[in-house]
């Protein structure tokens, strides 16, 4: 049978590692699978070319959370899997009816994140907390990702309009999808995939590709040809000679109001194609420049004088090409037992977690620019804005999601709270990050205990 593979809403159950599932059997074998837990998602540091990260995907999170479930074909899979040939009877029955009825608080898609800050916490029973584990972490992984390099790239465009041209280029269609939402979180004005830019609501973009250009023996004869259709629509002038091709765009007679340049040197060939345009007074038709862009290209360009309005980045942008992933792990914190409730903590070399709930709290001065973040425990109030809200409670969302305008909107007052070396390219000195002095304090006591 032929499939698609591609997720929906009624088979999320085994949309997770099979460890997930041989702990979940475990939990409810040795009578812990009810017990409460905490788990909280975070990134242990930041890629070396990056300064901050976006926090973007909790949409997808929650869907995802408010839809699990397992059904018979996947309870008779996992029956008849052999790893799980003495897991009781009952734990198949129980998945029929898990549901994710626990507690989820969030940092808000948009905000400026920093390492060690838990973007996430999820408290349930520890059977459940366990399963989405993986879920959760590719979904919060790929669109911070790509929102954390858009953000970048909007920055260095200094105003100008940069499009998602990536969908060909990412892994996969599903991927092209998140990674289109997660560009336009973070400031990028449209995108080229058109079903993300119709569930999203943003503008679909495109001109036409070199193939409608070879298609006609005259170059001139194309662009007239493809302006009866699209009147108003960008020219494509690269497939042969870039400045020639906008001298027939010109002599077409078609109308339009913008060509790509899409190869070559951008620079001069933007000054070239500007000059030829403007002598023939047609100053309001603008260039957009794509072809393997990145921040770093787009910010030379402009700082040498590119004449160029439009900006669309593709392959740089959806696979984060110079930072293609992220340190983000899942880790069981606090958790409910006979005894009341108990931190849980790892101490393995490089990859140490501090144990508790959490909160993070952000510090700013009286010009709104960020000062630093404490990372305390989940029970204390500090200084600053606590950053992590509630999402869900018992399962339910205790208020509707910002829609992807007020994320938009959030990442623009992000980026302005952001001090200026942080926003350049080059690695600056690390953002200030602390944990309390109770966190620490329970922390360091917590862990003499174990040692002792």
């Amino acid at each position: 049978m032929v499939q698609s593979l591609f997720p929906d809403d009624q088979h999320l159950g085994l949309m997770t590692d099979l460890y997930e599932l041989t702990m979940a059997a475990a939990y409810f074998a040795q009578g812990l699978a009810e017990q409460r837990a905490t788990f909280e998602l975070w990134m242990r540091r930041l890629p070396e070319c990056r300064n901050y990260l976006v926090a973007a995907g909790l949409e997808q999170a929650v869907h995802y959370l408010q839809n699990l479930r397992f059904d018979d074909e996947q309870i008779a899979y996992l029956r008849a899997h052999a790893m799980f040939a003495h897991v009781p009877a009952a734990w198949f029955e129980r998945l029929q009816t898990l549901r994710f009825d626990g507690d989820l608080w969030a940092i808000p898609e948009g905000t400026v994140v920093f390492a060690g800050e838990p973007l996430l916490r999820v408290t349930a029973p520890i059977m459940v907390a366990q399963i989405v584990e993986t879920y959760l972490i590719t979904t919060l992984t790929i669109q911070t990702l790509v929102a954390s390099k858009a953000a970048r790239v909007v920055t260095a465009a200094q105003g100008r309009p940069v499009f998602d041209f990536g969908s060909r280029r990412a892994h996969g269609p599903q991927a092209g999808l998140l990674a289109a939402r997660a560009a336009c979180l973070a400031g990028c004005t449209g995108t080229s995939n058109t079903e993300a830019a119709r569930r999203l609501g943003v503008p679909a973009v495109g001109t036409q590709a070199h193939a409608w250009i070879m298609a006609f023996d005259d170059e001139t004869e194309a662009f007239r040809k493809f302006g009866q259709v699209f009147p108003g629509a960008t020219l494509l002038v690269d497939t042969y000679d870039t400045l020639q091709g906008v001298r027939h765009a010109l002599a077409s007679g078609a109308v339009f109001h913008a060509v790509r340049l899409d190869s070559g040197d951008l620079l001069d060939l933007s000054k070239g194609a500007r000059a030829i345009l403007d002598q023939a007074g047609r100053r309001e038709v603008q260039i957009v420049a794509s072809g393997d862009l990145n921040e770093h290209k787009i910010r030379d360009l402009l700082a040498a004088g590119a004449p160029i309005d439009v900006f669309g980045v593709g392959t740089e942008l959806v696979t984060s090409r110079d930072e293609p992933t992220l340190s983000t792990v899942y880790k069981l914190v606090e958790q409910e037992t006979a005894h009341g409730s108990v931190g849980r903590f790892k101490l393995a070399t490089a990859k140490k977690s501090y144990p508790f709930a959490k909160q993070v709290f952000r510090q700013e001065n009286a010009d709104g620019r960020f000062t630093g973040d404490v990372v305390g425990r989940a029970t204390e109030s500090l200084p600053g804005q606590p950053l992590l809200v509630p999402i869900l409670k018992d399962g339910r969302l205790e208020k509707p999601l910002d829609t992807l305008a007020e994320c938009q909107r959030r990442v623009q007052r992000q980026m302005r709270g952001l001090a200026a070396e942080l926003l350049r390219l080059e690695r600056a000195a690390a953002y200030p990050v602390t944990i309390s002095a109770r966190l620490g304090d329970d922390a360091g006591e917590l862990i003499r205990e174990h040692a002792s």
